[in-house]
């Protein structure tokens, strides 16, 4: 399928030689990728055991209670007793609709202000079977055990609310839509506590009426879509309260149990406000002038967040202010085209999924990436090099229901001597009609005094029963200046099951197409990026007690100039040998081969390649060792021709938690250049990072990251302290310290103290 839609392309696009002529060509290149596809074509579909939803649902009885309980993960209340038993847990992972080997129990408890849960995880190793590498909020959930709550309040089977929680009590939350958009960085007000003892851990967890949403049906019991997982990592198994299949995950809530007897007050309107007080010292330094500036500052602002009803909120963010968050990490990039850098910003990072509508065309290495996405919020409030820009006031707009959903985010970003003062609006509405489908619309509006940016999109998304879907969208930008509009669309189809996954997708986009609030990789161009993988499993496949899958691939990308036609850069890629362990780590080999065509010379790294036609491989070799274990090692390195020179990176992270107190990291990240561009040029790169978390707790943490980069001399410090002293409720330290070399005012350096209280009160 792979080879011919490149013959067609070739054919068509190009007409450079016939399709029979290019394939007969291509010689060992074609043989090796129909050596990789002709066995995945011979392997048998009865593994593929994608199930249907079970009509009849897992059921659990949720108790009332009068009394509040006292959360500290110890079920010794006399109300726990009271609690209904609940039904055996499914095994998803290994051996999927197998019983569980470690056994798990619910328990469901609610009085007029919390729906409480006691769990219980045996194990028959104890506490010594636990695994979790740190305290970090949001934890990665591949290296922890850990149980899974997912709600689905309103029973549409396509929306869930999300809460986690591992044997140390660290929690982790978020939103999820259709299974394919996540809210990750949403923040519940929730509370739990755990125990660990010779016999497993305990988790113990209140969770507000307020915090949840449900409809306004009180005269009766309610039933709501329910969901619980459980991650085991010692062995890596998965076992569920209600069965789904194993290529899924648990946010398809259309395969969840239900929680019954549920007795919520009637919803009402609440109100979560948070002022925040704030003073920053700032010194900085250029070694070519003597002059050192030092500045100090006072803020004070805030958030409201206020739920009008079950479906709908409101949040209002007055003085803006964002240091806390995260900051950005170094990257070396060898490609031509920008990198793209996640948002960090709490505010924007709330119902981020509603706005960022956004369909992946492809990925690679220097093969070139593609991301069309018609919002991305880190286009508010920072400037190109990621410096922030105050934002004087905003709010946001939300409401969601069974039927459809809707929103809107206006922002005012403050003007100085260079920039003007910039509205922002950005507007979202989508349309759910048949099981797990919708259609939708997208409009921003970027206005400043010389110059208005506006871009709409319609976007739908259609699920083919339970393995088949399709994701589109259409785009066009108009703007003030000459020449300023473009269109861009993609489509595409996706396919998983248990044993196959599969995609295609054409996009475009036009010469002109200028998202100003959005992201988009490249311009003028067309893409074809089809994909195949296969999992084996099960019998026949060797080595079982530690090798869990082997999971060879093939992909293609294809990108044509839009305005021409004519191929720009193609890469065809394939990972032959890719082993997934029983313990979560991996190993793989992958091959890329590359033809690039640049129209305009480019300088990765400050190394200059000229204008030309080029064709070279890059092998990949990628491993993991197990990333729950006290010590860890991952690493990906690539060697091969690049251009008219050679390339060698390589990427090496390691880690060690000797307790989930503490938790180390170092890496290397090298660039070896021989031969490339213009001038031959023979360069290696070189940059380093540190990091670390110490935790007295999950509430009082201390983290810091170093990075140094031998490109541009440049290192930057950061290090933050964090106590949560009530419930999302924070005391922030930190300290940025940043030293680079700059082209104008010599070796640059920054320092900045931060100290910053917010304080979160629910009416």
């Amino acid at each position: 399928m792979v080879l011919v839609a490149w013959a067609v392309q070739r054919f068509i696009f190009d007409g450079e030689k016939s399709a029979h002529f290019w394939l007969v060509g291509m010689g060992l290149k074609s043989i090796f990728l129909v050596l990789v596809l002709l066995p995945l074509c011979q392997i048998p579909a009865q593994e593929a055991i994608v199930f249907k939803p079970d009509p009849v649902k897992k059921k659990l009885e949720a108790v009332a209670i009068s009394s509040p309980l006292k959360i500290d993960g110890v079920l010794d209340e006399s109300s726990w007793k009271r609690a209904k038993p609940s039904p055996r847990f499914t095994q998803i992972e290994p051996n999927q609709g197998a019983p569980p080997t470690q056994d798990t129990e619910i328990k469901v408890l609610f009085d007029k202000n919390n729906l409480y849960f006691g769990i219980v995880c045996h194990d028959s190793l104890g506490k010594d079977a636990l695994r979790a590498t740190d305290f970090k909020r949001d934890f990665d959930f591949r290296t922890h055990d850990l149980v899974t709550l997912c709600f689905d309040g309103f029973n549409d089977e396509r929306n869930a609310m999300s809460i986690v929680v591992n044997p140390y009590g660290v929690q982790r939350d978020y939103l999820s839509f259709d299974a394919i958009y996540y809210d990750i960085e949403w923040d519940g007000l929730w509370k739990t506590r755990t125990t660990r003892t010779d016999t497993g851990w305990v988790a113990e967890i209140a969770i507000p009426w307020k915090t949840l949403r449900y409809p306004n049906t009180v005269e009766q019991a309610q039933s709501w879509g329910f969901q619980l997982y459980r991650n085991r990592r010692l062995t890596n198994e998965i076992t569920a309260f209600s069965a789904f299949p194993r290529s899924f995950n648990s946010a398809r809530m259309d395969y969840a149990g239900e929680l019954t007897n549920l007795r919520p007050p009637p919803p009402e309107s609440n109100i979560i406000v948070q002022p925040y007080f704030l003073t920053a010292y700032k010194q900085t330094k250029e070694s070519n002038s003597d002059v050192e500036s030092e500045t100090t500052d006072v803020k004070v602002g805030g958030e409201l967040k206020w739920a009008v009803n079950p479906n709908a909120v409101l949040d209002v963010t007055v003085n803006t202010d964002f240091a806390q968050a995260e900051v950005d990490r170094q990257v070396n990039n060898t490609s031509r085209f920008s990198v793209f850098f996640p948002e960090r910003r709490q505010f924007f990072l709330e119902n981020a999924s509603l706005f960022g509508i956004n369909v992946r065309p492809g990925s690679g290495s220097q093969g070139g990436s593609m991301r069309v996405q018609p919002f991305f919020s880190r286009r508010i409030g920072l400037d190109d090099q990621a410096s922030p820009i105050p934002i004087d006031a905003g709010g946001r707009f939300v409401n969601r229901s069974t039927q459809r959903n809707y929103g809107a985010i206006l922002m005012r970003q403050r003007g100085d001597s260079l920039t003007p003062a910039t509205n922002f609006f950005v507007g979202r509405y989508s349309e759910n009609f048949g099981k797990q489908n919708r259609i939708g619309t997208l409009i921003t509006t970027k206005n400043r005094p010389d110059n208005t940016n506006i871009t709409g999109t319609i976007d739908a998304f259609v699920r083919f029963g339970e393995s088949h879907s399709l994701n589109t969208l259409l785009s066009y930008s108009g703007n003030t200046e000459v020449g300023g509009n473009g269109f861009s669309g993609i489509a595409q189809y996706f396919y998983s099951t248990n044993t196959w996954k599969g995609w295609w997708t054409q996009s475009v986009v036009t010469e002109n197409f200028d998202p100003a609030l959005g992201f988009i990789s490249r311009n003028d161009v067309i893409g074809t990026t089809p994909g195949l993988i296969h999992y084996f499993r099960g019998e026949r496949l060797p080595f079982k007690k530690w090798l869990r899958a082997f999971e060879p691939s093939v992909f293609a990308q294809f990108y044509h100039r839009a305005s021409t036609g004519r191929l720009i850069e193609r890469q065809l890629g394939a990972f032959p040998f890719y082993l997934n362990l029983q313990n979560g780590g991996y190993f793989g080999y992958g091959v890329n081969l590359f033809f690039q065509r640049l129209t305009e010379a480019f300088s990765p790294l400050e190394v200059p390649i000229g204008v030309g036609t080029y064709d070279y491989v890059q092998h990949t070799l990628l491993a993991s060792t197990d990333p729950s274990k006290k010590f860890n090692i991952n690493g990906t390195v690539n060697f091969g021709s690049y251009f008219n020179g050679r390339l060698d990176s390589y990427d090496i992270q390691a880690k060690y938690a000797p307790l989930p107190h503490i938790s180390l990291g170092a890496g290397l990240n090298r660039v070896k250049f021989g031969g490339v561009g213009i001038n031959s040029t023979d360069k290696t790169v070189d940059l380093y990072n540190l990091e670390g978390r110490f935790a007295w707790n999950p509430r009082i943490q201390l983290s810091a990251f170093y990075q140094s980069n031998s490109e541009n001399n440049k290192r930057n410090l950061n290090i933050r302290f964090s106590w949560e002293y009530r419930p999302l409720s924070f005391i922030y330290l930190v300290f940025n310290d940043q030293d680079f070399n700059d082209t104008l005012l010599g070796q640059r350096t920054e320092r900045q103290a931060i100290a910053k209280i917010s304080y979160l009160k629910q009416f």
